[in-house]
């Protein structure tokens, strides 16, 4: 019972704390007049990974448990995305997939890109070429990411300036200073920081204790634990109805989500990281790319209206959402 409340409160805290740094980070952008689109992808996106990036580095060198640490990227990932199918609820009128720019398919690819790295990695655990201690594909992800990165940046430039334009109008914030964010953003950030570093060994003693291994707590409760800032930020984005915002924020959360495998390895001495974790891990990454795929062709199908609650594509993330949560159990 004492476990599970401090898990309670650690997400508690996680969720409160990754609220605040995404309303702060937004305002620091305004008030130094980074674009929002930009912001979006790199600055949201990587600050409501944060607990990710921080329960993975405690994993790996403080706690010794790379299963938690990489089955908390890969199940956040998942999760993420299982976010952008679950907010439909959230959206009345026309599928979220209707109202989504071309741009996010950009985004989309390079996540694919990523998972398929990382995918690689596991299936060649004992064939990995090692460069010191770490794995080849971690300079691979590396360099994915910061093309990513690129290459969104320039599509946005050339294409979306006016919607970027229209939309810093719509998210503008009055009467907080660039002082006053900076100190709330640092201080929501030791927050963050704080309860996810105790997380990996909270999941650890969960693990034993439930039976149910470090690979289906990393990938589910850890993940949710996690992954409740995007949450968070993607549906007060469609509250706002900045749809693109909720969507690159999610996309980009994973993008950065699989580099912090890469800065895993980095901190993991032992050798490759993905050499030393079950094959298991497969699964999430895989079921990753499936509803990846999805979001790619609802984008491009464009389904104007919901005939139910959700569209089909976001009911079809659902439900491969689910299937993942039962292989993963029965394989525990």
């Amino acid at each position: 019972m004492l476990l599970w409340i401090s898990f309670i409160i650690c997400t508690l805290i996680i969720f409160y704390g990754g609220n605040n740094l995404s309303k702060y980070g937004d305002i620091i952008a305004e008030n130094t007049g980074i674009g929002r689109t930009w912001v979006g992808l790199v600055i949201v996106a990587s600050v409501t990974s944060l607990p990710e990036l921080i329960t993975g580095i405690s994993s790996v060198t403080f706690v010794k448990v790379p299963e938690i640490a990489v089955g908390d990227v890969l199940g956040s990932c998942i999760f993420n995305l299982l976010i952008l199918g679950f907010v439909g609820f959230f959206y009345k009128g026309a599928s979220i997939s209707y109202q989504t720019h071309h741009g996010n398919i950009l985004g989309a690819c390079f996540n694919i890109i990523l998972l398929i790295l990382v995918s690689l990695g596991l299936f060649l655990q004992s064939y990995i070429f090692p460069i010191g201690w770490i794995g080849v594909y971690t300079i691979l992800i590396i360099f994915t990411y910061f093309m990513a990165i690129r290459f969104v940046y320039l599509y946005e430039k050339r294409e979306l300036q006016k919607i970027i334009t229209e939309r810093a109008k719509e998210l503008k914030y009055k009467g907080i200073s660039l002082k006053k964010a900076i100190f709330k953003y640092v201080f929501n950030a030791i927050l963050v920081i704080i309860a996810a570093s105790i997380l990996p060994k909270i999941g650890k003693e969960l693990a034993g204790v439930t039976n149910l291994g470090q690979i289906f707590v990393g990938n589910i409760f850890i993940a949710f634990s996690t992954s409740l800032p995007e949450l968070v930020v993607s549906i007060s984005a469609l509250r706002l109805k900045a749809v693109d915002l909720a969507i690159g924020n999610l996309l980009g959360s994973n993008l950065f989500n699989i580099i912090i495998l890469a800065v895993d390895d980095l901190f993991f001495t032992k050798g490759p990281l993905l050499s030393f974790v079950s094959k298991n891990h497969l699964i999430p990454a895989l079921f990753s790319i499936l509803m990846i795929s999805i979001i790619i062709i609802g984008i491009l199908y464009r389904t104007e209206k919901k005939k139910i609650l959700l569209a089909w594509d976001s009911l079809l993330i659902i439900i491969i959402y689910l299937l993942n949560l039962m292989i993963l159990y029965n394989l525990r």
